[in-house]
């Protein structure tokens, strides 16, 4: 495995910190520690540490059960230790040891603990990727769920919390306490306007908690809004076990993202920041146009593509890509319905992007899954759709690609592809009600699932009549037969 000692002997292919290990110190909370997080916030800060050994990393996991111990057992044993392999579509690979998570929590085991670094002046930054869902925002209202069960829990025994909101706002409350500065809270999320979203939800939790410490948070803490793109599939024991053949390591958590990664940052921050600019990110005064244009091409077109294809039976997104028929149906979203409708930010080409995009999604190295891709999907839908869904419908523009895709998502949430395959197709929001309506037979009932509340105060009659005709399509003679021409 991958430890401070076994760094002193790594294979020659593989780069090591170029830093000392243990001159750094954490300078970041964060909350979330997937394979996304370690391959971009970690991989940047791990750049920028030669140069600023002040801003390493303290990850923390809300979550118990077996899987997260597990997890941060494995975290613990390699020191936080792990490697990562980029991987270009030509498939030439770079192996290098990451050392910016400098120690790993599991919140629910010793929550006092997470605490205690959240109140530590040397904090400056609390960040997360909690995932699109992971904000507690109601879709109907707009605003932070107060009823949320997790997050009542936590208002009536505020000093020893479970949530993210429970935890930041408490971590919060304590330097208020002792006079000293708020942090910068800074979501890593796929979300547009990612910042002004959290910020939403955490002043939503304080002001119910205490309104003063509210309008604390409010004067005092940033909500930095930021663009983040990499794509980072899941690792399964297979996939480790060639990533370790192939670099000569022996590391229990492997990571492999593709060559291409992408930050782009609003310059807020409350407390100091660290020079990230040298890793290549992006600050700017505005991120709209740059988050706009990502979220629109690269993720809308992920669950375009993904939704038909796993059930046309395609486990990996580069196989998808390659079948003609799906790929001709995302090339035509992207240059009828979304470009049309999109700004690009000074000096980028839509349809240079678009271009990158298919080239990034053909990786082979990546073996990304389908499903990893479509998990989520009502929230995903909701993110990444709406304004060209909405665009659509209020510009009169043809609808057939649309109802196309959210078809394809309400056949592939029944579990079965057209070879007569199962899968489990996964949709954590969704309560037993909402799970009946995606299984239900008829082609009509699923509409009311919250995926589309979005788009619901606009005239949705024809794309409805479209979504309940191509499904049956689906159904009856296949996913090519309702593609779009």
């Amino acid at each position: 495995m991958i430890t401070r000692e076994t760094l002193k002997s790594l294979p020659a292919d593989v780069q090591a910190p170029p830093y000392d290990i243990d001159g750094i110190r954490p300078g970041i909370v964060h909350f979330g520690v997937g394979n996304f997080f370690r391959a971009h916030e970690a991989f940047y800060v791990e750049q920028i540490l030669v140069h600023a050994p002040d801003w390493a990393i303290i990850g923390v996991g809300l979550t118990s059960g077996d899987r997260s111990r597990r997890k941060a057992e494995e975290f613990v044993k390699q020191d936080c230790l792990y490697s990562l392999t980029e991987t270009t579509p030509s498939g030439k690979s770079d192996v290098r040891v990451i050392g910016a998570l400098r120690d790993y929590h599991l919140a629910p085991a010793d929550p006092q603990k997470v605490l205690t670094h959240l109140a530590d002046p040397a904090i400056r930054i609390v960040s997360m990727t909690i995932t699109e869902g992971g904000y507690n925002i109601d879709e109907r209202t707009g605003e932070f769920d107060l009823k949320d069960e997790a997050v009542q829990k936590d208002l009536k025994n505020p000093e020893n919390p479970e949530t993210v909101f429970g935890y930041v706002v408490e971590g919060l409350r304590r330097r208020r306490e002792a006079g000293g500065k708020a942090f910068t809270i800074m979501s890593c999320d796929n979300l547009r306007h990612n910042g002004n979203v959290a910020r939403k939800a955490f002043l939503g939790y304080a002001k119910a908690r205490d309104p003063e410490l509210a309008r604390w948070i409010e004067e005092n803490a940033t909500f930095p809004n930021g663009m983040v793109d990499r794509i980072t599939p899941t690792v399964t024991p297979d996939i480790a076990r060639k990533l370790n053949e192939k670099s000569g390591l022996d590391d229990d958590i492997p990571l492999v993202a593709e060559d291409f990664h992408q930050w782009v940052l609003e310059d807020r921050f409350a407390d100091g920041r660290p020079p990230l600019e040298k890793a290549g990110v992006q600050f700017v005064d505005d991120v709209t146009d740059w988050e706009q244009v990502k979220v629109r091409m690269l993720n809308a077109g992920h669950i375009m593509l993904c939704f038909p294809a796993i059930l046309v039976g395609y486990e990996n997104v580069d196989q998808a890509v390659q079948d003609s028929d799906l790929r001709r149906n995302l090339e035509n979203f992207l240059n009828r319905d979304v470009i049309p409708t999109l700004k690009a930010p000074a000096g980028m080409t839509l349809e240079k992007y678009r271009d990158s995009v298919i080239s990034r999604f053909s990786n082979a190295a990546m073996a990304d899954q389908t499903l990893r891709i479509a998990s989520g999907g009502a929230s995903k839908i909701q993110v990444f759709w709406t304004e060209t869904v909405r665009k659509a419908i209020e510009g009169k523009r043809n609808l057939s690609r649309i109802a196309f895709g959210i078809a394809s998502y309400l056949e592939m949430l029944r579990g079965r592809d057209e070879k007569g395959h199962t899968y489990e197709s996964s949709e954590p929001t969704y309560g037993p009600a909402q799970q009946k309506l995606a299984k239900a037979d008829d082609y009509e009932s699923a509409l009311k699932l919250p995926a589309f509340d979005a788009w619901r105060d606009l005239d949705t009659s024809e794309l409805d009549r479209k979504v309940i005709a191509l499904r049956k399509v689906i159904r009856e003679k296949g996913v090519k037969a309702a593609i779009p021409a």
